[in-house]
């Protein structure tokens, strides 16, 4: 499990599984609905991205997305 901390980490993260899986951002797009330039801007870790999309297109790769509070950390 990988922990993302910022938009630049989740970017890569989505980058890095759509070319492991041999997919061209208009390839992903099409699969997803989102549009090329979204895809572009998510992978460059732009902060403005709407979460609703970046969780659908990592959804598409297989990629799930947890969520744990700090308070949960152990210690």
């Amino acid at each position: 499990m990988q922990t993302i901390t910022d938009t630049a980490g989740l970017g890569r993260l989505i980058r890095t599984e759509r070319r492991a899986q041999k997919l061209t951002q208009v390839q992903l797009a099409g699969l997803t609905g989102v549009g090329v330039r979204f895809l572009r801007e998510l992978e460059a870790g732009k902060p403005s991205c709407q979460i609703g999309l970046a969780l659908e297109v990592a959804a598409a790769l297989g990629i799930a997305v947890c969520v744990r509070m700090r308070r949960e950390r152990s210690s």
